[in-house]
């Protein structure tokens, strides 16, 4: 029923000039369609990302968006920590850490925050 529909990611923000500034600013996003000051969405690629305000924001503690970002991974993650973001440490047994990128065999993940709290990951196979 839903395998051949599109699916949009959502996250949820407190300010939404704050997260103009990370979404659109700092990770290059472009907004492509917004509801008056309450919602805003971005094109990342062939997908959507939709940032609204919420005053839930930030309280989900697991990841909340990825980006399947192959073999660049590590040349995005140094663009991002050049931009300010600071990357997530976590106790991963059996992983590596290549600067900011864990190495899990073929899988390699990085992990950073928005200004709210709401965790992003970076995955290459």
């Amino acid at each position: 029923m839903l395998g051949r529909k599109n699916v949009v990611a959502t996250v949820a923000v407190r300010d939404m000039a704050v997260a103009e500034k990370f979404y659109g600013g700092t990770l290059g996003l472009r907004r492509v369609a917004s509801e008056g000051e309450e919602a805003v969405e971005y094109e990342a690629g062939s997908s959507r990302l939709l940032v609204y305000r919420s005053q839930y924001a930030g309280t989900n503690r697991a990841t909340a968006v990825t980006w399947m970002v192959g073999a660049d991974i590590d040349e995005i993650a140094r663009a991002l920590k050049a931009k300010g973001v600071a990357f997530q440490r976590y106790d991963m047994p059996g992983a590596m850490l290549e600067g900011d990128v864990y190495v899990f065999g073929d899988l390699r993940n990085a992990w950073f925050e928005d200004p709210d709290g709401n965790v992003i990951a970076l995955v290459s196979r």
